[in-house]
C-alpha cells in the first residue's frame, strides 16, 4: 500500500516527489547504487545523465528481483556530486518513477565512483516479502 500525504501548509514539490507517503507491510531497502555496470563492477562512461541512467536501472534491477516495481518505491535519496546535475536528474528520475512519486531528498556530497548514487526504500506487497 502507498498512500501520498499532499498538504497546502508544507512546502510545495519542486519537482517529481511527493511530500510524504504512507504506507503498511514489508519494506525493502535498497543500498546506495551508483553508475556501476552490473557485468564488470566498474563506472560506466559517459556524462550526468548517462550515470543516472545506470544508477536507476540498478536500482530497478534489485526493485524487480524483489518482486516490486518502481511504483512500489516510497522513498528515495539521491547523492549528486553537483548540484548544477540536478535539473537533469529530475529528468531521468521523472521516467523512472510514476505518480504518486516517491518521497525524495537529495544530498550534495563526494562519492567514490560517479557523479550519482540512489537508495530507496520500498512498501512490497505483503505476498512478497
Amino acid at each position: 500500500m502507498k498512500r501520498p500525504i499532499h498538504t497546502d501548509k508544507g512546502a510545495q514539490p519542486i519537482g517529481p516527489y511527493s511530500q510524504g507517503i504512507v504506507t503498511a507491510g514489508p519494506q525493502l531497502y535498497v543500498s546506495g547504487q551508483g553508475p556501476l555496470d552490473p557485468a564488470t563492477g566498474r563506472p560506466i562512461d559517459g556524462d550526468f545523465a548517462a550515470q543516472a541512467e545506470r544508477a536507476f536501472a540498478n536500482v530497478q534491477a534489485i526493485v524487480e528481483a524483489a518482486g516490486a516495481t518502481m511504483a512500489d518505491v516510497v522513498k528515495v535519496t539521491v547523492y549528486l556530486t553537483d548540484w548544477a546535475n540536478f535539473g537533469a536528474m529530475n529528468e531521468v528520475y521523472g521516467r523512472y518513477f510514476p505518480q504518486p512519486y516517491p518521497a525524495r531528498t537529495p544530498v550534495q556530497t563526494t562519492l567514490p565512483a560517479g557523479l550519482i548514487m540512489v537508495d530507496a526504500v520500498v512498501a512490497l506487497r505483503e505476498e512478497e516479502s
